[in-house]
């Protein structure tokens, strides 16, 4: 028995996706939990390695409505990248041109108290290429595979006149 293009495809879509997932587990990170004060910073810090893509996610558990503001500096304190996290949970993506220890810096806006949980860390998408086309093309022919499937389709229509 052949497999079919669909069969081929589901097995590289599930492959890639499967080999990406692995690929971004192996990538480094650190994980802490902050309880911070009104106004209050903390910072956390990582080496990365080459250049690359880094990223942080924020997770608040008791939300209410007032956020943090990040700032992922470098090695000499200047700015890569900041912004304003106003949802519960948020995921955010920066470039890092250079190696060195890179920090996440997180400062409480809120009036409140906020207990926050915070995961630096850098992605390997330099390695996700190949795993990145493997998926891609199993997609490609899951989409021929269907095409081909439906464009011969037909639909029997009923006559118009049926008394």
């Amino acid at each position: 028995m052949r497999p079919s293009l669909f069969k081929i495809g589901i097995g590289l879509t599930i492959l890639g996706m499967f080999w990406l997932s692995i690929i971004f587990e192996e990538g480094e990170r650190i994980s802490e939990n902050f309880s911070l004060k009104p106004s209050e910073s903390s910072e956390i810090e990582l080496f990365f390695e080459g250049k690359g893509i880094g990223y942080y996610r924020i997770f608040i558990p008791e939300f209410s409505g007032k956020g943090v503001f990040v700032q992922i500096l470098d090695q000499n304190r200047n700015v890569i990248s900041d912004g304003i996290i106003e949802t519960k949970m948020s995921v955010s993506y920066f470039d890092f041109e250079y190696e060195g220890t890179y920090f996440a810096k997180i400062t409480n806006l809120s009036n409140d108290q906020l207990d926050l949980d915070i995961e630096f860390g850098d992605t390997n998408g330099r390695e996700m290429i190949i795993p990145g086309i493997v998926t891609l093309a199993g997609g490609l022919m899951l989409v021929i595979s269907l095409y081909i499937k439906l464009r011969d389709y037909r639909i029997e229509q009923p006559d118009e006149n049926i008394s």
